[in-house]
């Protein structure tokens, strides 16, 4: 029996912590409550192919159209074939999905050619997910630990012995463990406006980079084309628009029929530039999403979260179009892992946000986070039944290469001798400004001298607050210093100096704490 340490409680934390409990000694380590994480906030829906009008191959294809050339075509097949059978594992799990006439019901999403997406409660899918999964874990063997932070995962001749963490109560604690499984979401927290909670600030993935893990594709953030552009930035599901509401600007007129064939639907990265591009156009004010024509009715009973939303910030959707701007909502980058979800480190894995497994490409099919969640989390798990692997040869799998870190690469982005400790506030909103929906090298180099002049605490006994402000400078770096890097614009990352896709092969960007690689995508 090992001892195994999973690092949050989302959909792949508790998932990841179900599967390994049956047989080792799990602990689930959670930085606030259990019940706490992006996953209790989603309200798209969770995409599989269940239904005889539609097909795996299906599936695979509109994932791959959305991910723009850069998805990893084993990961995605993964987690297309292998999604109906997790679908099922929910169900016996408790979840109360969404039904009509007794039939699971679904709804159609942007980029997807099929109706498959499910949700449960309308839009509070994430929340009835996490419900029950907190209360399946619960009742399991698991040890739940939680209001701690991950400062730390201890590593010994490249192989992982355990994590550190701060307590509640201000003191370091390590716990010791033949397997980590990093589970702790993606980092909104680095945009000031975002759909994410406050607890996402990417400890997961600056504690793997240093501890020598490999790192994926830190350039493509994913924007949300409609939060409510009211303080909060409370998300506004892609399904609205699935179900016929459409976007408007300033003037009342339509605008996105002249930006992508399938308007409205169109990929998110297209939505969110397009509403960006609109934006700037009318003087930064917002665009809005017109839903009138759905009714006060269907409104209520389809959308109750938003409508709920909407009301309590004095807006009568069905009656007046409400105010809408992009906002940072998904990270396809994070800790590069293979179809297992093995990192490059011995004994550590990474599911869900955090994890980079090439699944999504350079821009993530509406409703295939919580999918991909489910499916390599339950494969981590499936990976850790006889103990941890003595041979970690596929870290990483083929698509990291064999050469990460095999040469001299530039160094890590600088940091000045003057530094002063990094303002949470102003590092978001140059974060929004530099490399958010549009950039530019103008803007990038610039914020890259800014972040130069900031530092992390340094000190010993620094509070959560503070340590979560060094994460959030260590990734801020790193996603301008791979935006920079990547002079073409692919799937979410948009450099309005490079607006065109390069010709030919993608190439992924892999980073480690000493080397950089680019890496093609394999046939």
């Amino acid at each position: 029996m090992a001892r195994v340490v999973v690092v949050g409680s989302g959909v792949a934390g508790l998932v990841a912590a179900l599967e390994a409990s049956r047989t080792h000694e799990v602990t689930v380590v959670t930085k606030s409550e259990l019940a706490e994480s992006n996953t209790a906030y989603a309200q798209g829906g969770i995409a599989a192919a269940l239904f005889p009008d539609d097909s795996v191959e299906s599936h695979i294809a509109d994932t791959l159209s959305a991910g723009a050339g850069l998805n990893v075509r084993e990961a995605v097949e993964v987690l297309c074939a292998e999604g109906p059978e997790r679908i099922r594992d929910l169900i016996a799990f408790g979840v109360e999905f969404d039904r009509s006439g007794g039939d699971l019901a679904r709804g159609l999403e942007a980029a997807h050619s099929h109706a498959r997406v499910l949700h449960a409660g309308g839009d509070a899918t994430g929340a009835e997910i996490e419900r029950a999964l907190v209360r399946a874990v619960r009742a399991s063997a698991t040890r739940i630990v939680e209001h701690a932070f991950l400062t730390e995962i201890l590593v010994t001749e490249g192989a992982v012995r355990g994590v550190e963490v701060l307590r509640a109560d201000g003191t370091l604690a390590e716990l010791a463990a033949d397997a980590v499984v990093l589970a702790s979401g993606g980092a909104g927290q680095l945009y000031s406006h975002t759909t994410n909670p406050a607890v996402t600030t990417g400890d997961g993935v600056a504690a793997a980079w240093r501890a020598g893990a490999a790192l994926a594709d830190l350039e493509f953030y994913q924007f949300h084309p409609t939060a409510l552009a009211i303080p909060g930035s409370f998300l506004v599901s892609e399904a609205v628009r699935g179900e016929g509401a459409v976007l408007r600007n300033a003037a009342g007129a339509r605008f996105m029929e002249d930006v992508h064939p399938d308007a409205e639907l169109a990929p998110r990265d297209v939505v969110a530039r397009g509403i960006a591009v609109e934006m700037a156009a009318q003087g930064g004010a917002p665009v809005y999403l017109d839903a009138t024509a759905l009714g006060a009715e269907f409104l209520a009973r389809r959308f109750p979260t938003i409508d709920a939303a909407c009301r309590a910030a004095g807006i009568d959707w069905a009656r007046t179009p409400v105010p809408v701007t992009p906002a940072a909502h998904y990270w396809m980058g994070g800790v590069a892992t293979d179809t297992h979800g093995r990192t490059t480190v011995a004994g550590l894995y990474a599911v869900g946000e955090v994890a980079c497994t090439g699944a999504h490409g350079a821009n993530r099919l509406a409703s295939n986070s919580l999918l991909e969640s489910l499916v390599f989390a339950h494969r981590a798990a499936e990976d850790l039944a006889d103990g941890v692997p003595t041979d970690w040869s596929r870290a990483g799998s083929d698509w990291l290469g064999e050469s990460i870190g095999a040469e001299e690469a530039p160094a890590a982005p600088v940091e000045r001798a003057d530094a002063t400790v990094v303002p949470r506030d102003a590092l978001r909103a140059l974060m929004w400004t530099a490399a958010g929906v549009h950039r530019t090298r103008e803007t990038l180099e610039a914020a890259a001298a800014t972040l130069a002049g900031w530092r992390a605490s340094g000190d010993p006994h620094a509070t959560r607050a503070e340590r979560e402000d060094g994460n959030l400078l260590d990734l801020a770096r790193l996603v301008v210093w791979s935006a920079l890097e990547r002079e073409e614009s692919r799937g979410a990352h948009f450099r309005s100096d490079f607006p065109c896709t390069t010709d030919g092969i993608a190439r992924h960007s892999v980073r480690t704490s000493v080397a950089y690689q680019e890496v093609t995508v394999p046939c």
